[in-house]
């Protein structure tokens, strides 16, 4: 801890000028020049060099507030630079970390149709897309509890998703106020730009909450419209199954017991 010494200008000219004043009857007495008369002897007073003296007593008095200016001012510098370098106490890493954290494993939960290129394209090949004509019923079917369950698992994705965000905005308040406060109360530089960086690093997380929910919600807008796409497909094709049967054909018909 450095301890600046505060150090009263007055208090030193007066000093000083006690000084000059203490050595004034000397200076008078070294100062005279006596005439010896045969019964007396007179002083006389030397006015140019008693201002020379108090001059240079002068002059040292500046020197020696100069001086200490300047080391109050370096004592100042060091104190300042002492601030600028002291960390700030409060840190929310460790809260940001565990929202990303909640949010990543959301993300991994996803059902049926991950967010995985591959596995989107293996899914638009067998699931989605274009249906044979030549398609039995049970595929048909089969195909169709295949794309709702998936349009069923992305809805629910979605709500998880904007569920785990919302609860997230209580902590993201008090984080904020807190870094806010720390930074209107910072000592020093690096303790602003501590504060700064940690609210940069909140919004980050929250601009990487926005994207997943912006995600999971499109993911299950995008599952939805496919599975309309793929209804029109299989529709057509029952259609044209339907188109191709032959007409009615009567046959005769054995009831109550062959009468």
């Amino acid at each position: 801890m450095i301890r600046v010494v505060a150090i009263n200008p007055i208090h030193t000219r007066l000093r000083a000028m006690s000084h000059i004043a203490a050595t004034l009857p000397v200076l008078l007495s070294v100062s005279v020049m006596t005439t010896r008369p045969a019964h007396a002897q007179i002083a006389v007073f030397d006015a140019s060099n008693f201002a020379e003296n108090v001059m240079t007593a002068a002059r040292e008095l500046q020197q020696v507030d100069n001086e200490i200016q300047m080391l109050t001012n370096q004592a100042t510098m060091l104190v300042n630079q002492a601030r600028n370098l002291t960390s700030l106490p409060l840190t929310t890493l460790t809260q940001l970390e565990s929202s990303v954290q909640q949010t990543e494993n959301l993300v991994s939960q996803a059902q049926n149709i991950a967010f995985n290129v591959q596995q989107i394209e293996q899914a638009f090949t067998s699931t989605y897309g274009s249906v044979p004509s030549t398609a039995s019923t049970a595929t048909l079917i089969a195909g169709a509890q295949t794309r709702w369950e998936n349009s069923v698992g992305g809805f629910e994705d979605s709500l998880k998703m904007q569920a785990g965000v919302v609860s997230n905005i209580p902590s993201d308040t008090s984080a904020m106020t807190s870094l806010v406060s720390a930074s209107q109360s910072a000592t020093g530089a690096l303790q602003a730009a501590q504060a700064g960086n940690q609210l940069l690093a909140l919004q980050s997380r929250q601009l990487s909450d926005l994207i997943a929910v912006t995600s999971a919600k499109g993911r299950a807008d995008a599952l939805a419209q496919a599975d309309t796409a793929t209804t029109e497909a299989e529709s057509q094709a029952l259609y044209s199954q339907f188109s191709t049967l032959s007409g009615y054909v009567p046959e005769t018909v054995t009831m109550f017991n062959g009468n």
